[in-house]
């Protein structure tokens, strides 16, 4: 994957509120997901796929434990073509889904129609998030209830409906997406495990330097 290195330039006079939050004020986006933050004592690297990702997926969690996911219908509903067993397995959790605020029917022999997708995801993959859920599905003994899997379907979810890598971020949408994560639980490490960010100390890059 030979991305692009070329730099986007967040301003180069950052507010003071800002570089005084814990994740600081975005500075820069290189090679096409990495976010630069300036903070008063160094500088944050953050990635943003992976940070936003982890954002979507406890809002969702939160909001199915609460029964409040907000769904947004499609104007044009997504047709996913799939295979009979997997369609069919699918349809089979279709009303548990809805928990989750996916809405869909089946749509042929082959074939299902999103109608609704979460709020969250609305600009995600859903067609390749719908394939995602019926192969998970078609791993689940047809007794077991989706909620029991909340973590795993979130991810999932998630995974489709977050920034993705190669996108190319506005400075306010950079700052927006570092105000989220100072407010998200966990937000330091992705659904992975992996970090989100690393910070370097001002006196650590002096080091570097020899000062």
């Amino acid at each position: 994957d030979q991305r692009s290195g070329a730099m986007v330039d967040a301003g180069t006079s950052p507010d003071p509120a800002l570089i005084a939050k814990p994740l600081g004020a975005a500075r820069a986006q290189f090679f096409e997901n990495y976010i630069l933050s300036q903070t008063e004592v160094g500088m944050v690297l953050v990635d943003a796929h992976a940070a936003h990702e982890r954002i979507v997926y406890e809002r969702l969690k939160k909001r199915v434990v609460e029964g409040k996911v907000q769904s947004q219908g499609l104007l044009i509903p997504q047709i996913v073509e799939l295979d009979d067993d997997l369609r069919d397995g699918l349809l089979s959790k279709a009303g548990e889904l809805e928990a989750f605020g996916l809405y869909l029917d089946g749509f042929g022999p082959k074939a299902v129609a999103v109608q609704e997708v979460p709020a969250l995801l609305i600009n995600g993959n859903i067609e390749r998030l719908v394939k995602d859920l019926a192969d998970e599905i078609a791993e689940l003994d047809a007794a077991t209830e989706l909620k029991s899997r909340l973590d795993h379907v979130c991810a999932t979810m998630a995974c489709h409906g977050s920034v993705r890598s190669g996108r190319r971020l506005q400075a306010d949408e950079m700052n927006a997406l570092l105000r989220d994560m100072e407010q998200t639980p966990r937000s330091g490490q992705c659904n992975h495990g992996r970090p989100t960010y690393v910070e370097l100390k001002l006196k650590d890059i002096e080091r570097l330097f020899g000062r």
